[in-house]
């Protein structure tokens, strides 16, 4: 689909080995936790995945689209202590914050960064921000009850699928646009993403994510009703209300006392 899409050029795609299974035993006992069926799968298929594509401008390859699944070797924790980490530096566990909107019915718990969650990461998205494979709750690590979620690059969490299947479909089906994993959060992608959207739809695309959302920096004019001839109407000058007789007089007494003080003040002059 991408290498007959216009302007697609170099479709990479890295074959991997499956991944040994001792070396997914090993990587479970190192952190404490079991990997999800479908994704254990997946590592004994093949150890991780990549795949990239460019566009053509001006005759000049430009990277575009990645796809990427770390490796087990790079299924790293996130947030986790480091041995070369100051004494007193700050850590993710700092940003924690329980009067965050937790335990609503209408949004699933956010995970955590302190030990009550386990996080690793999946998908660097090219520095975009992390998709994350989380544990919610670290124990009973027999168990599994695993999400994938997306953390942007204000470290905000957007919940995306339940399971790895279901992500691994979202991401090859989005063609690994630049900054794909946006259109699951409140905010959206960004107008330079929404360009390449339009370009390269995704295969499976809500068209609401790339209207312009005319309402918020755009006027509403209606033609019609702007360029609507207006009948016009003469306009009726009013007659200035009658003075009544004495008022009348008075007036012209006025009028002829200030012309005859002005031509004495002239005589003296």
């Amino acid at each position: 689909l991408l290498e007959t899409s216009p302007g697609v050029a170099e479709v990479t795609f890295v074959e991997k080995e499956p991944a040994e299974r001792h070396t997914i035993i090993s990587w479970e006992q190192k952190n404490s936790c079991i990997l999800p069926e479908d994704l254990k799968n997946f590592y004994l298929m093949t150890d991780g995945f990549q795949m990239t594509w460019s566009v053509k401008t001006d005759d000049t390859p430009m990277p575009l689209g990645s796809m990427v699944i770390n490796s087990v070797s790079k299924l790293c924790r996130l947030g986790g202590s480091s041995m070369y980490a100051l004494p007193n530096a700050p850590t993710l566990a700092d940003l924690e914050d329980d009067t965050d909107e937790e335990g609503r019915e209408d949004k699933p718990e956010k995970p955590h960064f302190d030990s009550r969650s386990l996080i690793f990461e999946l998908d660097p998205c090219s520095g975009n921000g992390k998709v994350c494979l989380v544990y919610k709750h670290a124990k009973p690590v027999n168990s599994p009850d695993t999400e994938i979620w997306f953390l942007d690059r204000a470290l905000y969490w957007h919940f995306l699928t339940k399971t790895f299947t279901a992500y691994y479909r979202l991401l090859i089906t989005h063609l690994g646009l630049p900054q794909w994993q946006y259109a699951f959060t409140s905010y959206g992608v960004s107008p330079q993403a929404k360009q390449w959207f339009n370009m390269y739809k995704p295969i499976t695309i809500n068209t609401a994510l790339l209207s312009e959302e005319a309402d918020s920096f755009v006027n509403k004019l209606d033609p019609n009703k702007v360029f609507k001839s207006k009948n016009k109407t003469p306009v009726m000058k009013k007659k200035p209300p009658s003075q009544p007789a004495g008022s009348q007089k008075s007036h012209t007494s006025m009028t002829s006392s200030k012309t005859s003080t002005l031509a004495g003040n002239s005589s003296r002059k």
